[in-house]
């Protein structure tokens, strides 16, 4: 497996593509104007207490409040971390006008602000600094035991030498794996002093005010995506190459033989085809090879997706048609959530299958392929009802949500009224205005398609409401209304 990483640097956002065999897997987007914030520290202040849902509102500087749940909010000692196991009440913990300083967990979603949370981290290439805590962790992905004691080892002997003392945690991230403890060390040097910074900071920060900002999209590619497999680097600004060139030498020294400067004449991102393959990721319908294919609709609440066979048709029987094209869906279905930056509650309806080995390996082809995900991922398995029910950590946006706004004339429905509904409202209508008030004439706006059949499939309805109603209705063409949008007026 061979991964490569594509950096398009324009002048009014910053695009990532990570393929792997070729095949796009992951996108991210930084527009300049509206950069993410996850990883960002605030001093912010407390601008609300709401009691009823454990939480609190923070204003942290943005355009909405940002939320707090009482469970995020570091205790004031650390020995309250395992009393009773109970979360404190929110009002006792923080109260409306008091400043708190909160690191973003979630970027604003949609109409919600952004989660917070009290447990401050900073990040470097092989580790997390966690303040104030007592932990050692290691990655779940590093999963041999030898090699889990062996950096929880190496860790704590660098804890020791630099003498930070029992207040201070670690989390070893992935790419950590077979990092030998002069690497550590150095990266715990580092995180040190940063943190050290950061308290002068809060003090000379007043709320609401921000403390410290996460790197640039294309310096986070350096720190959180290139990983062993990954075979290069090629960005397509000299500028922000050698910027690149010089965050690698302070920041992994390793890593500089992989970037390079991609000087071609075609875009970067024609190399594999990128662009088409993000046109085709905000349609609803994925094309699976062997003529099946899979519908995903995401909403407030959750994402659907539906397998289908299609033009499918197999060879030998309905189960043995199933179960191929739910394998291949499996596969399809876990690139498109990363692809898609999908998260929340995602439901999968598979196509009906009796065998029970079929199923479970279907699931098992679903979690496996779902292992590559650098997201959190979790599969709950089939429910009676036969779907797979499963959860993905949502940090940021959607690609769907990131790259488009709803429809200003459906409003996010994806439907309109039909001119029939709409002429039968008009008509209803109608009635109702020349009931209300005297006048001889009425005038119908709306639009092309309506007035169309108005004065064709629907004339004769319209003569009985003149002769019913005592009035003359006269029609009016407004380019500019929608198919559902009319007015009646009073001539």
């Amino acid at each position: 497996m061979s991964e490569e990483i594509l950096i398009n640097v324009a002048p009014m956002e910053t695009r990532v593509a990570l393929i792997d065999n070729g095949v796009l897997q992951e996108v991210y987007h930084e527009r300049n104007q509206n950069r993410g914030i996850v990883g960002n520290i605030y001093r912010g202040k407390v601008v609300r207490v709401l009691p009823g849902m454990q939480a609190a509102f923070v204003d942290i500087g943005l355009d909405k409040a940002a939320f707090i749940h009482a469970s995020d909010i570091a205790p004031l000692k650390q020995e309250e971390d395992d009393k009773n196991g109970d979360t404190p009440l929110i009002q006792t913990m923080v109260k409306e006008g008091d400043p708190l300083v909160v690191q973003v967990t979630k970027d604003p979603l949609g109409t919600k602000g952004a989660r917070l949370t009290t447990h401050l981290s900073v990040s470097s290439r092989y580790l997390v600094y966690m303040p104030k805590t007592r932990h050692i962790g290691i990655s779940q992905r590093i999963e041999e035991e030898e090699e889990r004691a062996r950096l929880r080892t190496l860790v704590q002997e660098c804890i020791e030498e630099e003498k930070l003392g029992d207040d201070c945690g670690f989390i070893v991230r992935t790419v950590a794996e077979g990092a030998e403890k002069p690497e550590l060390l150095k990266d715990i040097k580092f995180l040190a002093r940063m943190w050290e910074d950061l308290v002068q900071q809060v003090n000379a920060t007043p709320p609401p005010g921000v403390i410290y900002e996460d790197l640039l999209l294309y310096l986070r590619t350096m720190r959180d995506l290139v990983k062993p497999q990954v075979e290069k680097v090629r960005i397509d600004s000299q500028k922000e190459y050698e910027r690149l060139l010089k965050f690698t030498e302070d920041y992994e020294p390793n890593a500089k033989n992989l970037i390079e400067y991609y000087s071609g004449e075609r875009p970067i991102f024609d190399l594999y085809s990128i662009n088409d393959e993000i046109e085709k990721a905000l349609g609803d319908t994925v094309q699976l090879k062997s003529g099946g294919y899979i519908i995903i609709e995401q909403t407030e609440a959750m994402t659907t997706v539906d397998v289908n066979t299609g033009a499918f048709v197999g060879h030998r029987n309905l189960e043995e048609t199933s179960y191929k094209t739910n394998l291949e869906a499996a596969s399809a279905i876990a690139r498109q959530l990363r692809l898609r930056n999908l998260g929340g509650i995602i439901i999968i309806d598979f196509i009906d299958m009796q065998d029970a080995e079929h199923r479970r390996q279907v699931l098992r082809a679903l979690e496996k392929a779902l292992e590559k995900d650098n997201a959190k991922t979790s599969v709950m398995g089939v429910s009676d009802l036969g779907l797979v029910e499963m959860t993905r950590k949502r940090t940021r946006e959607s690609l769907g949500r990131v790259m488009c706004e709803p429809c200003p004339v459906c409003h996010g429905r994806g439907s309109l009224k039909s001119a029939e509904t709409v002429c039968y409202e008009i008509f209803r209508e109608i009635l109702r205005e020349a009931k209300t008030y005297d006048t001889a004439e009425l005038r119908v706006l709306a639009s092309q398609s309506v007035i169309d059949r108005l004065l064709d499939e629907d004339s004769a309805a319209v003569a009985d409401l003149e002769e019913a109603t005592g009035k003359t209705i006269r029609f009016q063409v407004e380019n500019i209304y929608s198919q559902d949008q009319y007015d009646i007026v009073l001539t």
